[in-house]
């Protein structure tokens, strides 16, 4: 009786453990359920971490040169618009205001006179006119009667320097009145360009007195101080720099493989580092910067050479966020995110030349800096003018 031959016991072992068959069906489930996903899913978003909060950071200069005497605000701080944060001294500024003032009404008390000085010179010229007629009469009758021998040759020649006289200060009298006229005609005391460029400097000085008070522009955060007490600044020179924190926005900056299916207006999904996965921002694609980041660069790459890799580049996309949504979870400058477009819809544009968000900003702080002026002119004006009438009677022969 022959024996039955025995299998290796390695082989045997083989068999009976399905640990590699198990974890390569694993394997081949996994890689199926990633491929269905990615396209049925994946295709249709466009995924990048390399997305960073951005916003406007204003920075406070001063408008005018001056000497820090009071700083009411510092980092970390929130202020708001048209609350001042900084006080320059306003002596000098105050000693030029003042300076300002009393050119315009010595200016206006100049021009009346002026006004004043025509009706004088055209009195002038009809006295000197009626000195000349009767010089010119006299040397006629006169000459009429040197022949019947009624007057002297001697007075008939002083009859005609009296009227050579007279003639020379009727010429005078009229270049005098000709130039009065010409100083003030077609005007007023109040329209008078003497006296519209005295109100243009008291406007300039009332304007560099109200400017000692510097304003903060728009209500948000300051970040960043660098302004200290007694320091002298000059205009141009940053203080202060504030960030209005109820318009971010994220730069998401995705690779150029990834830009075929992005479009304006698109749904974004956005996940910051700070908040984690549990508070999710919403919004949308507002925009798409014409240029890569190495090409937009201050020193762009340069590829015309010899060692020259590939390397994919990537575009700067602006993503507008939800502003309630922001309000309730603030996000801060530089902050990492996670960003998820929905290129599903394709319908929209991936460029525009219309807007797709409001980019204007404005405020409203320095508008207010000259308010009053205008009636500081015009009470200057009235009382000056009011002085010059009341003296003209008094002056009068």
């Amino acid at each position: 009786m022959s024996e039955t031959p025995t299998p290796p016991e390695g082989a045997a072992r083989a068999r009976r453990n399905p640990a590699p068959l198990i974890v390569l069906g694993v394997l081949v489930i996994a890689g199926l359920a990633f491929a269905i996903y990615h396209y049925a899913v994946g295709v249709n978003h466009a995924v990048t971490d390399d997305a960073y909060v951005n916003g406007n950071l204003v920075r406070l200069t001063p408008q005018v040169a001056g000497t820090v005497v009071a700083i009411n605000t510092d980092a970390t701080q929130f202020v708001k618009q048209g609350e001042l944060l900084v006080q320059l001294d306003p002596r000098d500024n105050d000693v030029a205001l003042a300076q300002a003032r009393a050119n315009l009404g010595q200016t206006v008390r100049e021009v009346a006179q002026s006004f004043a000085n025509e009706k004088r010179d055209a009195a002038t010229v009809a006295a000197q006119q009626v000195q000349y007629t009767q010089a010119t009469q006299d040397l006629e009758r006169d000459r009429s009667l040197v022949a019947v021998h009624g007057v002297s040759a001697e007075a008939l020649q002083h009859d005609q320097h009296t009227q050579a006289s007279a003639r020379a200060a009727l010429e005078q009298a009229q270049a005098t009145l000709a130039a009065t006229r010409a100083a003030i005609a077609g005007t007023t005391p109040e329209t008078h360009p003497r006296v519209q460029q005295a109100e243009a400097a008291l406007r300039s000085a009332w304007l560099a007195a109200a400017r000692t008070k510097v304003l903060a522009p728009v209500s948000g955060y300051v970040v960043r101080r660098s302004v200290q007490l007694g320091q002298q600044v000059t205009p141009g020179s940053e203080m202060l720099a504030i960030v209005p924190v109820d318009s971010m926005w994220i730069d998401a900056n995705f690779k150029e493989n990834q830009l075929r299916g992005l479009r304006i207006g698109q749904p974004v999904d956005v996940e910051a580092d700070m908040y984690g996965s549990h508070v999710a921002y919403h919004g949308r694609v507002l925009g798409v910067t014409p240029g890569t980041g190495s090409a937009l660069a201050v020193l762009p790459a340069q590829n015309a050479s010899g060692n020259w890799i590939k390397i994919v580049q990537r575009l700067p996309v602006r993503i507008g966020l939800d502003p309630k949504e922001l309000s309730q979870h603030p996000l801060f400058l530089g902050l990492s995110t996670t960003v998820d477009v929905d290129v599903h819809d394709q319908n929209g544009a991936a460029l525009s030349q219309q807007a797709a968000w409001p980019a204007a900003l404005n405020t409203d702080v320095y508008a207010v800096q000259d308010q009053g002026v205008e009636d500081e002119i015009r009470r200057i004006v009235s009382a000056n003018l009011d002085q010059q009438l009341a003296a003209a009677p008094a002056a009068a022969p």
